[in-house]
């Protein structure tokens, strides 16, 4: 089984818009629509989708409207019941595709809050063999809560494969813990990336576009040498690098797609490379088809997260760098 963790789930809600967005202007929305979202919450719909095994684990009401949602979406899930409802994200998309996503900081997780949490994780990730803990941290959790529900599982479940997609403060901290407790995954985009190693992610994105991957290659290896297994850092549209500790270090081009909304892309290629990681393909499979379950998403509104028909890995190149 495939478990996730999202410590901080949202509701979001996509607002289209039929003209540019201009600072200051009213607009009247054509439509707009509400989803249960969050990291983790978009890796379990990509793998339900794809009919494997998964489990999406969040804190918010337990019959609240981000349950509800969930429950029609038909994805496996179960709250750990804060009583509270779950803050609501705001995309705006624009007609050419450009998205503005204005994100609330989520409601506050008390100490007995968090204590639920990490329980509810433990028992269910006695039957996982990959663990995901996805996004960031709401108000009232300290930035190592990560590390801790790291180490939780790692002396629970040994066997477990834990994979890491957070940012800033919460990113820090498990940096910070390296070597004595890093997760067997990480899957950074290029900014984040750049944040590790102090280094300009951005530019790292650029010199992929114009062919280049090993700045890339060299910034994720570093997270090899500090103790992480296997490092997935996704380009953008250039496309995605793999580093393996002691092992290969490969990079993939995406297929071709028009772009309608980046919002959950990153989500989705970590679950398309641990789909086929799960499914026992090799690297470069998985590899080709976290690129190939980006940029399905990318090519769909919103935070749509694309079935196993829309997604084609056939059309990506991955290779293995000298």
């Amino acid at each position: 089984m495939i478990l996730t963790l999202t410590v901080n789930p949202s509701i979001d809600r996509l607002a289209r818009l039929d003209t540019e967005l201009v600072r200051g202007g009213v607009f009247r929305l054509p439509m707009s629509e509400d989803i249960a979202g969050g990291k983790g919450i978009n890796v379990s719909k990509a793998v339900h989708f794809a009919g494997e095994e998964t489990l999406a684990l969040y804190p918010a009401a337990e019959h609240g409207k981000f349950t509800r949602l969930l429950e029609v979406s038909g994805i496996p899930h179960e709250a750990i019941n804060t009583m509270n409802e779950a803050r609501v994200n705001l995309t705006l998309a624009e007609a050419d595709g450009t998205t503005t996503k204005l994100n609330s900081p989520g409601m506050t997780l008390t100490k007995a809050h968090r204590r639920r949490v990490l329980e509810k994780l433990l028992h269910h990730a006695k039957k996982a063999s990959w663990v995901i803990f996805a996004g960031s941290l709401p108000p009232g959790v300290p930035r190592d809560f990560y590390v801790n529900c790291t180490e939780a599982v790692q002396a629970f479940n040994p066997e477990a494969h834990i994979a890491l997609d957070t940012s800033d403060g919460p990113l820090t901290s498990v940096i910070r813990a390296f070597p004595r407790t890093a997760p067997y995954l990480m899957k950074p985009n290029a900014f984040e990336l750049g944040q590790i190693v102090g280094e300009d992610g951005e530019q790292m994105e650029r010199s992929a576009l114009a062919g280049d991957f090993q700045p890339a290659a060299k910034a994720a290896r570093a997270l090899n040498q500090l103790g992480v297994t296997e490092v997935l850092a996704t380009l953008g549209e250039a496309g995605a690098i793999l580093a393996i500790k002691d092992g290969p270090c490969f990079a993939a081009t995406s297929p071709k797609i028009i772009p309608q909304s980046t919002v959950g892309a990153g989500d989705c290629a970590l679950a398309g490379y641990v789909l086929s990681r799960q499914r026992g393909e090799s690297f470069p499979q998985a590899l080709s088809n976290a690129v190939a379950y980006g940029a399905a998403a990318t090519s769909l509104p919103g935070t749509t997260i694309p079935y196993p028909e829309q997604v084609h890995p056939e059309f990506a190149h991955a290779w293995e760098l000298d």
